[in-house]
């Protein structure tokens, strides 16, 4: 591997990352990118899994917010308030894709502001089309985002496996993140506090909802939270949100090429979290690379994190719009996470990611009784103390 010319399109997270990696380990690797550093329209958070995995993200000089507070809105009005033993750490996307990218370079690698404009793998080796010159490569890595028709062995992501996001960069400052849920959104809003702005915005189904609806949506949440758009940059687009099968039958790497982060869907179907499967990916792929066993890499992304994802996006459709104890499953969340000390401890352990959701079945129905009874005691609570109690002289 150590003289195979590696090629990367896309300098975002995963492939930065990914060519810090290699570079550190003496491969040839050159990564084109059109935009290199931009502001992606996204929250731009690191939860304690990226950043247990990624110190240099949480310790490291650049600007960022850290946040340990969240409050969760459904779409009733019911609000919970979570305390997070682990922060999330908050970046603005130009802040985060530059310190990646000036890793990657100090590494070695070799980065080039260039359109890729076509791809061909059918070849001996992969040729690619970049500043108006075909150019070849022994390996070639795609990590161009989820709307991306290179590669002929793998189809575009469908409607119904990406999602519309679009909000504002707000010129305002807060020190919560905010996450609203809304009744028949497959999806949530959101208001993420960067350094110097806010990132408002919202994200559903492009198979089942529109930019017009969800502008509706947010405009509301705005309007209720006292968020103005005075001096706020609008943004819109296009994430993966894949359902199961597609995630399971979906072909991320061949021969000579791979397909890593948002290109590969690798998002959580649930939480929208992208960043972290982003660079885990990147990692394991350059890992494969170094040792010279390139095909072990869709197994290793398998056993790492794709397979829980899988039963994120079959856990999905009925936690955006199934029903529980009479009311919406979001809204029970919400009211469960406020009155039961354990189902809030679970809730954060999710945030954190030390809970995944293989085992979060498991976990919610052996402490189910004991969430119902804190529940339970929560409510009455107030009525016991409110009871007149008899006075001593009285008897």
């Amino acid at each position: 591997m150590a003289s195979r010319r590696i090629a990367i399109v896309g300098g975002g997270p995963s492939g930065a990352l990914c060519a810090e990696r290699l570079a550190s380990a003496g491969l040839p690797v050159t990564l084109f990118d059109e935009h290199l550093a931009w502001e992606k329209p996204c929250g731009g958070g690191l939860t304690h899994k990226a950043l247990h995995s990624y110190p240099f993200l949480l310790n490291g000089p650049h600007p960022k917010k850290v946040i340990q507070r969240v409050e969760l809105i459904s779409g009733n009005g019911n609000r919970a308030h979570l305390c997070l033993d682990h922060p999330i750490v908050i970046y603005s996307r130009a802040v985060l894709n530059g310190l990646l990218l000036d890793r990657a370079a100090r590494a070695g690698c070799r980065i080039v502001r260039s359109r890729v404009s076509s791809v061909d793998i059918t070849g001996k080796s992969p040729s690619f089309t970049a500043e108006n010159v075909i150019q070849h490569a022994d390996f070639l890595i795609l990590a161009s985002g989820a709307r991306n028709s290179f590669f002929q062995a793998t189809r575009p992501l469908a409607p119904a496996d990406l999602e519309i996001t679009l909000g504002y960069f707000v010129p305002s400052c807060a020190d919560a993140i905010q996450v609203k849920f809304v009744r028949g959104l497959q999806g949530y809003i959101w208001s993420f506090p960067r350094c110097d702005h806010l990132s408002v915005g919202i994200c559903g189904s492009l198979a089942r909802h529109t930019s017009r609806e969800l502008h509706q949506h947010l405009a509301q949440f705005m309007r209720e939270e006292h968020i103005s758009t005075d001096g706020a940059r609008f943004y819109s687009h296009v994430l993966p949100s894949p359902r199961a099968h597609t995630l399971a039958s979906r072909c991320v790497a061949g021969h000579n090429w791979a397909l890593i982060g948002d290109a590969a869907g690798w998002v959580d179907p649930i939480t929208g979290e992208g960043l972290y499967y982003a660079l885990r990916s990147g990692e394991l792929l350059a890992d494969s690379l170094i040792s010279g066993r390139p095909e072990v890499y869709p197994r290793r992304v398998r056993n790492d994190f794709s397979a829980d994802l899988e039963i994120a996006a079959r856990i999905a459709r009925n936690f955006y719009h199934g029903r529980f104890l009479g009311g919406a499953v979001t809204t029970r969340l919400i009211q469960f996470i406020e009155r039961s000390v354990t189902f809030r401890t679970m809730i954060v352990d999710l945030f954190s990611g030390a809970q995944d959701y293989a085992s979060l079945k498991r976990r919610l129905w052996s402490q189910l009784a004991t969430t119902l009874r804190e529940a339970l005691d929560s409510v009455l609570r107030p009525a016991k103390s409110t009871t007149p109690r008899p006075n001593p002289g009285d008897t």
